[in-house]
C-alpha cells in the first residue's frame, strides 16, 4: 500500500521479534495478511516513526469500526495485540476454525467481556502482555462510535499506563467507518483509510495509578492527543447504552469514574 510516508518492508529484526504468544496462525497472518491488506486498502500511514520498536507500549485509538483492530496491526511497525470476544474463538466446524484462525492471525487474544471481575481480568491480561514487553491496542471510548463523534475516554487505559509505566502512542483512525460501517457484513474497497500515530505520551507526571485525579488527567491527555490526530467532533459525554431502568439512569447521572 501507499502512504503519505513511505511504508518500508518490515526489517528482519522486527520480523524475528515475535511475541511469546505468536503461533503458526500469527506468523502466517503477519507475513501474509499485513502486506495483502496494505495492497488492497492502500492506507495512508502517518507517524510510524513515533512507535517504539521494542518494549511495552499501549496504542490508544479512537474507535469507529470493527476493522479498527485490523487497521492498527496492519499499519504498525511492530506486532500488536488486542483483546477480542472469546466467542470468536469458540465456534465449531469449519466456520469456527476459520474465525479462530483469523483472529489469532491478527494478534487477537480471547477474553470474556463484561463488567466487574471480567473487566478486571481483561485489565490484568493486558498488564501481563505489557510486562512481557509487548504492544497492546485499546480503545479509551470503550465501544465504537456510531455517529462519528469522539466520546469521553474511560480511565482504564490511563490506569494501565500509570501502573506499568508503558508509554501511550495515540492513534487517530480516519475513514474506517466508511470502509466498514457498523452493521456491514463485509468491507468496501471503494474507500481508503488513514492511520495516524502520534508521539508517545509519558503519563507519569500526572501521579500514581492509585490516584483517581491522576487517572482522569492522564485520560484527558490521551483523548486530547487522539482528537488532534482524528479531527473528530467532540461528543463531550461517555459512549454508553441508554439506561433501561430508573436505577441505571440514576447511576449514569451521578458522578463516578468510568473504567
Amino acid at each position: 500500500m501507499t502512504s503519505e510516508q513511505s511504508v518500508e518492508p518490515e526489517s528482519s529484526s522486527e520480523e524475528t521479534a515475535k511475541p511469546r504468544h505468536a503461533g503458526f496462525a500469527y506468523t502466517l497472518g503477519r507475513s501474509l495478511i499485513t502486506p495483502l491488506a496494505r495492497l488492497v486498502y492502500r492506507p495512508r500511514i502517518e507517524g510510524r516513526e513515533n512507535v517504539p520498536l521494542d518494549g511495552p507500549v499501549i496504542f490508544a485509538s479512537n474507535h469507529l469500526s470493527f476493522i479498527d483492530s485490523i487497521a492498527i496491526p496492519v499499519a504498525a511497525p511492530r506486532p500488536v495485540h488486542f483483546l477480542a470476544k472469546s466467542s470468536y474463538f469458540e465456534g465449531t466446524g469449519f466456520q469456527g476454525w476459520m474465525s479462530k484462525t483469523f483472529f489469532e492471525s491478527i494478534g487477537a487474544i480471547p477474553v470474556r467481556r463484561g463488567a466487574g471481575q471480567a473487566a478486571l481480568d481483561a485489565l490484568d491480561l493486558q498488564r501481563q502482555l505489557l510486562d512481557e514487553g509487548l504492544a497492546v491496542a485499546l480503545y479509551p471510548e470503550g465501544t465504537r462510535s456510531t455517529d462519528g463523534r469522539l466520546y469521553k475516554g474511560r480511565t482504564g487505559v490511563a490506569f494501565l499506563a500509570l501502573q506499568t509505566g508503558a508509554p501511550v502512542v495515540p492513534v487517530g483512525l480516519i475513514g474506517t467507518d466508511k470502509v466498514m460501517p457498523v452493521g456491514a457484513k463485509v468491507p468496501t474497497l471503494k474507500e481508503r483509510i488513514t492511520v495516524r500515530f502520534g508521539e508517545p505520551l509519558d503519563l507519569s507526571p500526572h501521579g500514581p495509578a492509585t490516584s483517581g485525579r491522576a487517572r482522569r488527567l492522564a485520560t484527558d491527555e490521551i483523548m486530547a492527543a487522539i482528537h488532534a490526530l482524528s479531527g473528530q467532533e467532540l461528543a463531550g459525554i461517555y459512549n454508553e447504552a441508554p439506561a433501561q431502568s430508573t436505577i441505571e439512569k440514576i447511576k449514569q447521572a451521578l458522578p463516578h469514574e468510568r473504567r
